[in-house]
């Protein structure tokens, strides 16, 4: 029964993709949408059968589907782990999943190849199941190669226009050099332990069964966190998710909320018994987490394209979860996934349905005065932006919270850097907001006459995730955590003590409210009461101009990276190669010649071939008897 739930729960989604790539134009661009959306929904079912099943038992469920590689002693099961880490996974994957999947029966329904659309949708939530449910490594890469192969061609959909091509080459490339440290890291596990399965190794790690793996193990763990960093968009390899934006709307918010962005942080957190075992890893872990937060909030401060804004916003809060992971608060980092995930999914949707009603117009230079004409899409946007805030009673209040209160009691110097992003986070959340909702509209006429709310396909799953926005921080309440008590099992070692709630604590919580009050002020008091609008690119000057252009770090990497390889291949191909070419020309040159006196001989003389054949004979004989 276990077997047939866990096959309908990973093969679902499949046959959704199969059923589309090779039927999807006989069944019309809804009934494409339809069944995408369905091969998901099941998904979701069969997660939350699972999911009360776990709750109730308290025990894992492993499925064994079949023998996979034997190699002496090393052997790998294609087996299916299904507790509780990769229940709340598949929870809100599928679930948020199947929002995105309905949001997007309309809003592509105008394009030609929805139903490819809907395909690679089926296949990318496909490969991140496979991914979370995996019970041993080389399973999880499986999911993780996948899930890094349909962000390409999510992103490059539209693949008409080159430079949506570019941003998809752009992730896929900077996605594998980050997947190149992930396979080191396994290659080094699998040496170490002779297995890569998650239960073995942790059993050996609480066991101490290998006590000669301390200095591979911090390799291998380092290895791991830069698989990790190119996933999930963290320095250096974060530059590939603000250009994934390329994509449609719908796929920035599958992307960035719910699915391929979170592989880090999950895997991570999976493999917290090896990442507890390296403590100078896991402080590399937390400084580059609190530098991505910072760095990346600073540019989301002076952009102007919608969803560009809420691009820097996902790598910033992917900065605030590796920090708590690096802290050992590894519940923690799951907690603001989660409330991520919804508030962060209600405003790429709501930016799609900002677009949609402005025709494809991103620039929040052209918009304003919104409100009035898409009601549902502001209220929806707005609770999410105070949720992504930290404003409470809404989620992100919780869980931003608890990791600046990590981070306060382990390093003050991390804990400043990630209470300053934070700050700058209500700041632009907040200035794309006024912006794109208040005061005059700033588009065109045509656009004004056309402005109205989306379909209610569009703000249904809005108004889900606005109230998953307000209410998905009680899953762990102060002195109250049902997170943490579900996620015990999980953890080698207790989860991060929760800190009682005393004058310190209230402190911060109030530091974190009145930070997130000056930044909305700030905003408020540039852009509504003094009706700011941001200058044209050309009229930006000074260090706004740096941040605006990113620090000029896609602009580095093609200086010192792209333009010297683009030089060195030039280099090998117009002089090595050649060179090359010549030596090989040339040794077929003489074999050509030599042949060519050779087959003179072969002139059909029956004399001269015995003449040959008479002078050899006495060649050997000579040699045999006189010359040994």
């Amino acid at each position: 029964m276990e077997t047939s739930f866990v096959l309908l729960l990973l093969l679902a989604p499949f046959v959704g993709f199969l059923s589309n790539i090779f039927f999807g134009k006989q069944l019309g661009k809804t009934g494409s949408g339809v069944l995408g959306t369905l091969a998901v929904v099941v998904s979701f079912f069969v997660s939350c059968y699972f999911f009360s099943q776990v709750s109730g038992s308290k025990q894992p469920i492993n499925v064994h589907l079949f023998d996979w590689i034997s190699l002496g002693k090393f052997s790998i099961n294609f087996d299916i782990l299904l507790d509780q880490l990769s229940l709340l996974w598949l929870l809100f994957v599928t679930g948020i999943g199947s929002l995105i999947h309905i949001y997007s029966i309309s809003y592509m329904h105008d394009d030609e190849n929805i139903h490819k659309f809907f395909a690679y949708l089926n296949l990318f939530i496909f490969f991140m199941i496979t991914l979370v449910v995996g019970s041993n490594l080389l399973i999880m890469f499986i999911g993780w190669e996948g899930v890094g192969l349909c962000s390409y061609l999510l992103i490059g959909f539209w693949h008409k226009n080159q430079e949506y091509n570019d941003a998809a080459k752009k992730a896929f490339i900077m996605n594998r050099i980050g997947d190149l440290g992930f396979l080191i890291g396994i290659f080094i596990i699998g040496y170490l332990f002779n297995t890569l399965d998650f239960n073995v190794i942790k059993q050996a790690v609480l066991t101490g069964s290998n006590p000669e793996v301390a200095g591979w193990l911090s390799i291998a763990t380092l290895c791991l966190f830069i698989g990790a960093s190119g996933k999930s968009a963290q320095i250096p390899l974060y530059t590939w998710l603000p250009d994934a934006m390329a994509g449609p709307t719908p796929v920035s918010a599958l992307i960035h909320a719910a699915t391929m962005v979170t592989a880090g942080i999950f895997m991570i957190t999976r493999l917290n018994f090896l990442f507890d075992l390296t403590p100078d890893v896991q402080n590399i872990i937390a400084v580059v987490g609190a530098i991505t937060s910072l760095v990346a909030a600073s540019i989301g401060l002076v952009q102007n394209d919608i969803k560009k804004v809420l691009a820097y916003s996902t790598v910033s809060q992917l900065g605030l979860m590796f920090l708590a992971l690096g802290l050992g608060a590894y519940e923690v980092a799951v907690f603001h996934v989660i409330t991520h995930a919804f508030f962060k999914a209600c405003l790429f949707l709501g930016s799609g349905s900002v677009i949609h009603a402005l025709h494809g117009e991103q620039d929040m230079r052209r918009m304003g005065g919104l409100k009035g004409a898409m009601k549902v899409t502001f209220l929806t946007f707005l609770l999410a932006t105070l949720a992504i805030s930290g404003i409470p009673p809404f989620a992100g209040f919780f869980s931003k919270d608890e990791i600046l209160m990590v981070a306060f009691h382990e390093n003050k110097v991390l804990w400043v850097i990630a209470a300053v992003a934070s700050i700058m986070t209500a700041f632009y959340m907040f200035r794309l907001l006024y912006l794109t909702f208040f005061k005059e509209f700033r588009g065109t006429e045509e656009q004004k006459h056309h402005l109205h709310e989306s379909p209610m396909l569009i703000t249904f799953p809005l108004m889900v995730l606005g109230v998953l926005s307000v209410v998905g921080g009680a899953i762990s309440l102060p002195g109250n955590s049902w997170l943490n008590h579900y996620l015990e099992p999980i953890f080698a070692h207790a989860p991060h003590e929760a800190h009682h709630l005393g004058t310190t604590e209230y402190m911060l919580m109030a530091f974190a409210v009145v930070g997130a009050l000056i930044g909305i002020g700030i905003a408020y008091s540039k852009y509504i009461k003094k009706s700011e609008v941001p200058a044209e690119d050309s009229e930006i000057t000074g260090f706004a101009k740096v941040l605006y252009n990113k620090y000029y770090v896609d602009e580095a990497y093609m200086a010192v990276i792209v333009k010297p390889i683009y030089s060195l291949s030039k280099f090998l191909r117009d002089y090595i190669e050649t060179g090359l070419s010549q030596i090989i020309f040339g040794f077929g040159a003489v074999a050509d010649g030599l042949a060519l006196q050779g087959k003179k001989l072969q002139n059909g003389n029956i004399g001269f071939y015995l003449f040959a054949f008479v002078f050899g004979l006495c060649s050997v004989v000579f040699y045999l008897f006189f010359l040994r």
